[in-house]
């Protein structure tokens, strides 16, 4: 049996769609974490990929549209990276189960969570993010890929850490809003963050 792929399990290698079916928007939703990756336009400028977790805080709302809850960082490159070219790439790996990797390629752009687009957007979550949200992405979908996932290792799943939702409490709005005027004003190569 050595090199050969087990009956049902063969490659989804180069499997590319334009939306999310509702399949496939259901096995997306259900990750327990998943990997943003965004970049600026300059060649100089830094690459970011940052992982998130999810308690429901994604959501696929149709076919081709995709919004997270942004929680606070100690960065804002997401952002930052939006308003300068709005490229983005989700990615999804099965760690449990069948193996699979998912990406969804699109356009984005980042709703301020104080503004009134972020908040028509609120319920579209099964979980609500708390005073930690900073935006919502939502992007655009334009390509979708689905692969095998055969180097993605299997691990369990223990549960989110309570560390974010802690330091959020500790702070409260008025903190909140202090630290993204202080560490998510601008990128690290000082493109705009959040005003």
């Amino acid at each position: 049996m050595q090199g050969r792929t087990p009956r049902g399990l063969e490659c989804r290698m180069g499997r590319v769609r334009d939306v999310l079916d509702d399949q496939l928007a259901r096995w997306v939703e259900s990750q327990p974490v998943f990997f943003v990756a965004t970049a600026p336009t300059s060649v100089d400028g830094h690459v970011n990929c940052s992982p998130k977790g999810n308690r429901g805080e994604l959501a696929v709302v149709d076919g081709s549209t995709v919004a997270y809850l942004d929680q606070t960082g100690s960065g804002t490159e997401t952002i930052a990276h939006l308003g300068d070219n709005g490229r983005i790439v989700l990615m999804f790996c099965a760690f449990d189960g069948p193996p699979r990797i998912v990406r969804v390629h699109g356009r984005g752009r980042a709703l301020l969570a104080r503004s009134a687009a972020a908040a028509a957007m609120s319920g579209h979550f099964a979980g609500s993010g708390g005073v930690g949200v900073r935006s919502v992405i939502v992007v655009d979908v334009e390509r979708v890929s689905d692969s095998c996932g055969y180097g993605v290792p299997l691990m369990r799943f223990a549960g989110h850490r309570p560390t974010m939702d802690e330091w959020v409490a500790r702070k409260g709005r008025d903190g909140i809003e202090q630290y993204w005027k202080e560490k998510n004003a601008s990128s690290i190569d000082g493109l705009p963050g959040i005003p």
